[in-house]
């Protein structure tokens, strides 16, 4: 008879750590773990390796204004659906899903501000809304912030971030194409400066129109910059592509861009520029 009797343990399914979503985020160039709070004071770069990570409208407003100058214009302008498009997903659900996720009304900021104490006209596009895709709210917008600057007689920055030409909305998006390269036109004829940043990505219709168009044009390192993608080019053109083909420091090396610069030597770069383009 067995006196001691080892006790029989049940376990049940194993406990899982809990941690907090958000305050971690991998960096998808060197895999590094970097908490949140060190992101946010590197402006959302890797410390390690640099790698810039997609900042939202209002973030990137944030990082190269003087404080609280920001005004902005045309805030409550919002597509409507005039091709009644269904596809996959209705557009006008697509449009208030987007909405309720982001917080934002449309894929761009526009309105006045001073940057070194420079008055300046700023359009700045958020990826995280439909791909910043170009749409007819979109291009209006740009355009009204180049016509009030041009009647304001004070320079444009666009920073641009987009997927490229808004589907949904058929030959209206690609009519804004025309539209603000026409408006840049007559600030460009009232010699009047305009400054582009690229982003990444930028890419389709914006890369074939505004987005190239500056006077000056910086974007930030290894950008994706182009207008259809490296696999279409690919399948068309029936050839390797170069290495790096549409990075920034690719563009830059063949002429497109002037340069490229950090985020952290944006606002710095910006100022530079203004004080040598602009009288205050």
């Amino acid at each position: 008879m067995t006196i001691f009797r080892r006790p029989s343990l049940k376990f049940g399914a194993k406990r899982k750590r809990e941690i907090p979503e958000g305050l971690w985020k991998k960096c998808p160039q060197c895999s590094e773990m970097i908490h949140h709070l060190a992101l946010e004071e590197n402006l959302n770069v890797c410390p390690k390796c640099e790698h810039h990570f997609s900042l939202s409208a209002k973030e990137r407003i944030s990082t190269i204004v003087d404080e609280g100058s920001f005004i902005e214009m045309d805030s409550e302008m919002s597509s409507v659906d005039p091709l009644e498009f269904q596809g996959v997903a209705a557009y006008k659900e697509r449009l208030e899903t987007y909405q309720k996720k982001t917080g934002l009304i449309e894929a761009v900021r526009t309105g006045n501000a001073m940057i070194g104490g420079y008055p300046v006209g700023l359009a700045v596009m958020d990826f995280q809304f439909l791909a910043a895709s170009l749409g007819s709210v979109v291009g209006e917008k740009i355009t009204r912030i180049i016509e009030e600057s041009t009647a304001a007689r004070q320079p444009i920055i666009i920073i641009s971030a987009s997927g490229g030409a808004r589907m949904y909305e058929g030959a209206l998006s690609l009519m804004q194409m025309a539209k603000t390269s026409g408006a840049l036109a007559r600030h460009s004829e009232a010699r009047l400066p305009f400054i582009s940043i690229l982003t990444h990505p930028t890419m389709g219709g914006v890369t074939a129109s505004f987005a190239v168009l500056g006077d000056v044009i910086l974007a930030e390192p290894k950008s994706m910059i182009g207008f259809a993608g490296p696999r279409v080019i690919r399948e068309i053109a029936h050839q390797d592509l170069p290495e790096g083909f549409q990075t920034a420091e690719f563009l830059l090396e063949h002429g497109l861009i002037d340069e490229i610069v950090p985020r952290a030597q944006m606002r710095n770069i910006l100022i530079t520029i203004l004080s040598l383009l602009v009288e205050k």
